[in-house]
């Protein structure tokens, strides 16, 4: 027999899977005191280079009380992004994630519509949805409540079926039945760590994000440094790398999301149209696009890093 706490758990998974999310698990609200000490050092030693917005709220990040007054659990939920159609092969390469309408978007509103269907069902429960916008470490949460081990590509895998996903969260004043962490399954692997074209993997489970190509090509807003010329491996927005050549994403499945589609005719661009792409074609091509966050300067940037010689 369930108690109360495991039924409202049960019953929080099972809407959440409705919505269409892969995975939920629970953790309790609480000041995350493992990742303190590594958030800390990672700050300490730039690894962060201009991403200034990492050192705001590090109590915060830390902490889920002080970001929802009350809050008891920390819901985590997984959402897989994996598509059916990958690029052309020898052109610009962009991130899988960014192959559709913006994520933020389509996931904050579904994580709004949990929300609801939770107060429907249990009553007055108060809380707030995080998509990758707030100071809130996803990894560290969903790794605590059991969906995954954190790698040593710093991404969160899954055994079932890799890590192709968005994280977010609910940060809610209802006490839940928390889920337990499962074991590290890297083992002695090193793939990632050897395949990265920068070599951003420093030590395992730790990135400089100063040398990694997803921080270069979209975090950055200065010129690249030239020691990276020849590194980017044809990358114009964001990498895959270090999980294309994860064993575990041999069990990646596609997703069943449809606005996670492209449907503006990028996967068969060749090299020739990204060059000469406008900024009136980029506005319009990447209109819902999470591409628009590099701009049209910064796409342009990163096409001729690469190819000036």
């Amino acid at each position: 027999m369930l108690n109360k706490l495991q039924n409202r758990s049960l019953l929080i998974k099972q809407i959440a899977k409705k919505h269409g999310f892969d995975y939920c698990g629970i953790s309790k609200a609480e000041f995350l005191k493992n990742s303190a000490p590594k958030l800390e050092k990672w700050l300490n030693e730039k690894k962060h280079g201009e991403m200034h917005y990492m050192e705001n709220y590090f109590d915060k990040r830390l902490n889920p009380t002080l970001l929802v007054e009350g809050a008891k659990s920390v819901v985590s939920l997984l959402y897989n992004y994996f598509p059916q159609q990958t690029q052309n092969e020898n052109t610009f390469k962009i991130s899988k994630y960014a192959y559709g309408t913006d994520y933020h978007f389509i996931i904050k509103d579904k994580l709004n519509l949990i929300l609801e269907e939770i107060k429907a069902e249990i009553g007055e429960v108060s809380g707030r949805a995080f998509v990758d916008s707030a100071p809130v470490l996803d990894r560290a949460w969903a790794e605590k409540s059991g969906l995954g081990w954190v790698g040593k590509n710093a991404n969160l895998i899954t055994k079932e079926m890799g890590s192709f996903f968005f994280i977010s969260e609910l940060i809610i004043d209802l006490e839940l039945e928390p889920d337990g962490p499962i074991k590290d399954y890297c083992g002695t692997c090193t793939k990632c760590i050897d395949a990265c074209p920068t070599e951003a993997i420093v030590e395992p489970y730790v990135i400089d994000g100063t040398k990694c190509i997803s921080y270069l090509t979209i975090e950055l807003k200065n010129a690249i440094p030239s020691e990276f010329k020849h590194q980017m491996d044809n990358w114009v927005f964001g990498c895959d790398v270090c999980q294309d050549v994860c064993p575990w994403n041999r069990f990646s499945k596609p997703h069943r999301e449809p606005l996670f589609n492209n449907n503006n005719g990028l996967m068969e661009y060749s090299n020739k149209e990204w060059i000469e792409m406008t900024e009136e074609t980029f506005k319009v091509i990447f209109k819902n696009s999470a591409i628009k966050r590099t701009k049209y300067s910064g796409l342009k940037r990163n096409i001729e890093f690469i190819t000036k010689e």
